[in-house]
């Protein structure tokens, strides 16, 4: 029996330091990074840009793979259930991992299947509106709504969508009543508002950006705690009178739980030096998307507080996963 024990200790101990010799080593092939949604969204440009600097940062190729479906949650299962040594990596937005599990069942715990690695990008949700409708300002929209309570359309990515909570919030704040229209994802609802089928719309502003630089549509007001450096003259609902309207949309980087804590230190300086570099941090700025980096239990303890206050936000105001 002695033996049989010293022999499976010696095994064990073989296995542990064969694991650790391999995270030392990392990486040795391919690292694939899964991105929620289509390709030629803003996930999937920001996912890009970083990715082919961290394949030069890591002497390995690290590739996206898109997998879109339920709200993010198809992705995140996928990682969260993958083998943690690194080759499986998770680029998410707010919505699967602190909204979502509010909203509906999900196969995943987000703070526990989950390893934090990093903070990638911060993205401000501004409110547009087409030249048409005549409004400047989110005063002007909450008047209208006041006048014609329920029946002003406002336009989301999808319900428990960043651009939806923004929405809710305003409602509150405002104490209107706006009609939600919720869309799969940002380019039909953008098609819908320039077609005059909806009066507002909410979204990320890397979706945005042409068309308020081309002036087809009219930004009034920005959903963040401070105006985005690409539209300086937007001023915050906060500051147009409208408090606790903060719903920023961000970017992180995860890992399965039990990733290696040398594999996650690695890919963590991969980001941050992805994210120093002057050319990736201009193209990502002019595209709307605020470089933010940091260290992984910086992140945690964000999605941690973010987690906490979207599931505050969901249950007042009743939020479902259906209309």
């Amino acid at each position: 029996m002695r033996k049989i024990t010293g022999v499976l200790v010696c095994a064990a101990l073989a296995l542990t330091g064969a694991q650790a010799a391999s995270a030392q080593a990392y990486p040795t092939r391919p690292v694939r990074v899964v991105i929620a949604f289509p390709p030629g969204g803003p996930t999937d440009f920001v996912g890009r840009l970083v990715t082919d600097k961290m394949s030069a940062e890591l002497g390995q190729r690290v590739y996206i793979e898109n997998r879109p479906g339920a709200a993010g949650t198809v992705g995140a299962d996928n990682v969260a259930k993958a083998d943690p040594d690194g080759y499986s990596l998770f680029l998410t937005t707010s919505g699967a991992v602190t909204i979502a599990p509010h909203i509906q069942s999900v196969p995943y715990d987000p703070l526990r299947d989950f390893a934090p690695i990093a903070l990638v990008t911060k993205v401000t949700e501004v409110l547009v509106v087409t030249p048409k409708l005549g409004i400047k300002t989110v005063k002007e929209l909450v008047a209208l709504a006041k006048e014609k309570p329920g029946a002003v359309s406002f336009a989301s990515t999808g319900i428990g969508s960043p651009p939806h909570l923004a929405q809710e919030l305003l409602d509150v704040s405002a104490g209107v009543k706006f009609l939600h229209v919720p869309y799969r994802g940002a380019a039909p609802a953008l098609t819908d508002l320039l077609g005059g089928q909806v009066q507002v719309l909410a979204a990320d502003l890397p979706v945005l950006i042409a068309q308020i630089q081309a002036g087809t549509l009219v930004p009034i007001g920005a959903a963040a705690d401070k105006r985005d450096a690409l539209l300086p003259d937007v001023p915050t609902l906060a500051e147009q009178g409208y408090p606790n309207t903060e719903a920023s949309n961000w970017y992180a980087l995860l890992a399965p739980a039990k990733t290696p804590p040398t594999v996650i230190a690695k890919l963590n300086k991969a980001v941050d030096d992805a994210l120093s570099d002057p050319e990736i941090h201009e193209k990502l700025v002019k595209a709307g998307a605020t470089p933010v980096g940091g260290t992984p239990e910086a992140l945690g303890a964000f999605m941690k507080s973010e987690y906490e206050k979207w599931g505050k936000v969901v249950a007042e105001r009743g939020i479902k996963d259906t209309p």
